[in-house]
C-alpha cells in the first residue's frame, strides 16, 4: 500500500506518525476523534479540486471562489441577526492599520505603552457609554462575554439556575450553553409580546437562582422596558442580573446599569467594526466598582499603574493576580487572546462620535426602525411580530406567502430583505446605512410580491 507523505504538513511520514502514536499510547489517529458524534463527522474524503501545480494557479482558483461573494456594499441589505451594517468612518481603518496597533494581541508593558493607553481610553469611553465603572479589554466576542458574565454570577452566588427571559440568537444560546453547562443550567422563560414576562419570572424565582439573563435588544430587536422591575424581583432573592446587549443605542436609551443590572455584556461589532463576511467581533464585560465583581472578571483590565520610579505612572494591568496568567491552572476562567485591535477601533469610533454623535445615531436608528415597521405593516398580508419597542431589528409575518420565497424574489432584484426565522417570519434589520428611500424600495418590492402571489393563488 502506498502512503502519501505531504510535502508541507509535518509528521505525515509513517515512521513519524507511528512514533507519535506510541508516545501517547494510541493505536491509531482515529482514537483522537472518538468523542466526535458520528452525525458530525464527514465520513468521506474532502471534496477538493485536483492538485494545482503552480502557486499562480492556486491563487487564481481561490480568487474565483472569493469572487462569488457579494458584500452588503454591493446590495441593498436588511440583514442583521448579530452582525450589522453600520457605517465605519475612514479614520477608524486608518488608525488600526498603523503598525504599532495592527495585531490582536495586547502585548507586554515593556513594549506596548501606546496600545495599553489606547485600550485604556476605549475602556473609559465604553464605561461612560454604559454608565458602568469597570470595562474589560475586549475578549473573543459578545457570545463569550455573556457566557463569562453568567459564569461570574454562578461563582458569586454558588447557585446553578439561570433564568433566560428574552429571545436569544440560537447561535449565542448554543455557545453560552456550551460554556457554562458543567456548572449552570439555563431555563427559558418565554417572552410575552416580545419582551420579558414578569409574572412568569416571579413565579419561578427563588433562592436557587444564580442569575436572571436578559437580552436587550433581544434577538428580534425588542427593547426591554421593565428591567428595573425585573432587577428588583431578582435582587430580592439574591440573584444577579446579567444583561446581554448592543451598546449602539445608549446615546438615547437608558443603560441597563441604571436600571439594576449587575453585569452588562455584549459585542462591540456595531461600534466601528465592519461586517467583513461574518464580522469583526469582540466582547465586553462591564461591572460596577465593586471588588466582589471586579475580582471575578477573568479578562485583562488596563489602568493607571505605578512604576519602579517613585511618583511615575504608566498604563498596565490592574488586579493582575485574579487572572489565569497569574494563577495558571488555579484561575477561575482561562484568559486567552484578547481582541485588542477591535477595542482600539471602537475607541477611535467612540472618540469621533462623542456623546452628541451617539445620541443622534440612537435617535436615527429608532426613527428608521419605526418607519420601516410602519411601511411593511401597511402592506396587506404583512403584520408585525409584536408591539414592543424595537431598535434596529424587528420581525414581520406573512399571512399567505413563505418568508423564503420573499427572500428569493427580492434577492433577484438586488435586495436582501432579511433573515428567515420561520416559514412565514422574517427578521428585518435597519441601520443608518439604510435610507428612508431604501426602506420605501423594500416595502414596494414586498408589496408587489405579496400582491402578485395573491393574484396567482387567489385570496
Amino acid at each position: 500500500m502506498t502512503t502519501f507523505v505531504h510535502p508541507y504538513i509535518p509528521n505525515t511520514a509513517p515512521e513519524s506518525r507511528d512514533a507519535m502514536l506510541e508516545a501517547v499510547g494510541a493505536a491509531s489517529v482515529e482514537e483522537f476523534y472518538a468523542d466526535v458524534p458520528d452525525e458530525l463527522r464527514l465520513q468521506r474524503a474532502l471534496d477538493l479540486p485536483e492538485p494545482l501545480i503552480a502557486e499562480q494557479d492556486l491563487a487564481r482558483h481561490v480568487r474565483g471562489i472569493l469572487a462569488t461573494n457579494r458584500s452588503t456594499e454591493e446590495r441593498l441589505s436588511f440583514l442583521g441577526a448579530g452582525t450589522y451594517n453600520h457605517y465605519v468612518p475612514a479614520v477608524v481603518d486608518e488608525v488600526i492599520r498603523r503598525s504599532e496597533f495592527l495585531t490582536a494581541y495586547a502585548g507586554e508593558p515593556y513594549e506596548d505603552h501606546g496600545r495599553f493607553q489606547a485600550l485604556f481610553e476605549y475602556q473609559s469611553m465604553m464605561a461612560e457609554l454604559l454608565a458602568m465603572d469597570v470595562v474589560n479589554v475586549p475578549t473573543y466576542d459578545g457570545y463569550q462575554a455573556t457566557a463569562t458574565g453568567l459564569a461570574m454570577a454562578g461563582r458569586l452566588t454558588g447557585r446553578r439556575r439561570v433564568l433566560a427571559l428574552s429571545d436569544v440568537l440560537p447561535e449565542k444560546h448554543s455557545k453560552v450553553h456550551d460554556y457554562i453547562r458543567t456548572h449552570l443550567e439555563i431555563e427559558r422563560v418565554v417572552p410575552a409580546d416580545g419582551t420579558a414576562d414578569l409574572d412568569a419570572l416571579i413565579g419561578r424565582l427563588d433562592e436557587s437562582v444564580a442569575a436572571v439573563w436578559i437580552e436587550t435588544p433581544s434577538a428580534t430587536g425588542a427593547v426591554e422596558t421593565r428591567l428595573a422591575e425585573i432587577a428588583a424581583a431578582a435582587h430580592a432573592v439574591g440573584a444577579i442580573i446579567v444583561v446581554g446587549t448592543d451598546p449602539i443605542g445608549y446615546g438615547v436609551l437608558t443603560p441597563p446599569s441604571m436600571q439594576g443590572a449587575d453585569i452588562v455584556t455584549g459585542d462591540i461589532q456595531s461600534l466601528g467594526l465592519h461586517q467583513w463576511f461574518g464580522g469583526a467581533h469582540a466582547g465586553f464585560i462591564a461591572v460596577h466598582d465593586d471588588e466582589r465583581f471586579v475580582m471575578e472578571m477573568p479578562s485583562r483590565l488596563f489602568g493607571l499603574e505605578s512604576t519602579d520610579v517613585a511618583g511615575e505612572y504608566g498604563f498596565g494591568d490592574v488586579a493582575y493576580e485574579r487572572t489565569s496568567f497569574a494563577q495558571r491552572e488555579e484561575g477561575k476562567e482561562w484568559v486567552g487572546t484578547a481582541a485588542a485591535l477591535w477595542g482600539i477601533a471602537s475607541g477611535v469610533y467612540l472618540s469621533l462620535m462623542g456623546p452628541a454623535g451617539m445620541a443622534e445615531l440612537g435617535e436615527l436608528l429608532l426613527a428608521r426602525t419605526r418607519y420601516a415597521q410602519q411601511k411593511l405593516a401597511a402592506i396587506p398580508g404583512v403584520a408585525l411580530g409584536d408591539t414592543a419597542l424595537h431598535l434596529r431589528e424587528f420581525t414581520v409575518t406573512f399571512s399567505s406567502v413563505r418568508a423564503a420565497d420573499v427572500v428569493a424574489a427580492l434577492r433577484a432584484e438586488g435586495i436582501e430583505p432579511g433573515v428567515v426565522l420561520g416559514e412565514r417570519t422574517l427578521l428585518v434589520c435597519v441601520t443608518e446605512a439604510v435610507s428612508a428611500a431604501d426602506i420605501d424600495r423594500l416595502a414596494t418590492a414586498v408589496s408587489a410580491f405579496v400582491s402578485d402571489d395573491t393574484k396567482e393563488h387567489g385570496a
